[in-house]
């Protein structure tokens, strides 16, 4: 069994980083002294689930973090500086802070550095997070001693739970659009009016014709899909809209 090190403070490691060209050596006290940060820390950059799950719903949750008083969220990983920060590019995920932890430092002082050998990865950290306070471990959501690579309880989802129960979430909405149309235009400013973040799909460029069929039934764009459930056009959308806003007044 892991050892939990809620109560305990952090490792003093230094982590050394990638600015631009230049190396920048950051130590512990650096990323947590003073500060509330989430840490989710995962088996390696680039991964399936660490790209899919784990980083962009951490991304999604983001601003509601930083409205609870969080101040930094860091992602760690037994990884060199230039990998961490060719993953964080492709993951759109300028707003956190991905720490390369080459040599495994960091995670060893966990006790969370594990033998991924058979894998070809070396030493790396098992997955997990927790909530550190002035460096001091808070609480601790460390993943089940499964065979192969379990993802139960270190997701973003899970932490907001345990910092905010009950916080709202963000909307999960999609916008399936085309170039130049008016009434995607329409639905997107409604969106961004009422303040709701979405993601734009574009015909052509992210879907055809027939995916736009076989996921809505439909011909035209827009369609719009707000967790999970299909919404509609543009004139669907207001009418969403509008009876959101009524059930909240």
């Amino acid at each position: 069994m892991f050892e939990l090190k809620e109560g305990q403070r952090v490792p003093n490691v230094t982590f050394r980083t990638r600015s631009n060209s230049d190396w920048l050596d950051l130590t512990s006290d650096d990323v947590f002294s003073g500060k509330s940060v989430i840490v989710f820390s995962l088996p390696g950059a680039f991964t399936p689930t660490c790209s899919s799950s784990h980083v962009p719903r951490f991304n999604q949750l983001l601003p509601v973090f930083k409205k609870l008083g969080i101040d930094d969220v860091v992602c760690i990983s037994v990884n060199d500086a230039f990998v961490m920060n060719a993953w964080q590019e492709t993951q759109h995920s300028d707003g956190i802070t991905f720490l390369p932890d080459g040599n495994g430092a960091f995670t060893q002082g966990m006790g969370l550095l594990v033998d991924k050998e058979s894998l070809g990865f070396g030493k790396r950290s098992w997955r997990y997070s927790m909530l550190v306070r002035d460096g001091v471990v808070e609480k601790m959501f460390v993943e089940p001693e499964k065979p192969g690579d379990p993802f139960e309880v270190s997701d973003a989802d899970t932490m907001l739970g345990y910092i905010a129960p009950g916080e709202p979430k963000p909307l999960d909405v999609t916008v399936f659009s085309r170039s130049g149309c008016a009434h995607c235009a329409r639905a997107k400013e409604m969106l961004r009016r009422a303040g709701i973040d979405y993601e734009a799909m574009e015909l052509n460029t992210h879907f055809s014709d027939r995916t736009l069929r076989a996921v809505s039934a439909a011909k035209t764009v827009p369609q719009v899909f707000i967790n999970g459930h299909l919404i509609g056009g543009a004139d669907d959308l207001d009418k969403w809209l509008e009876k959101r806003h009524s059930k909240a007044a």
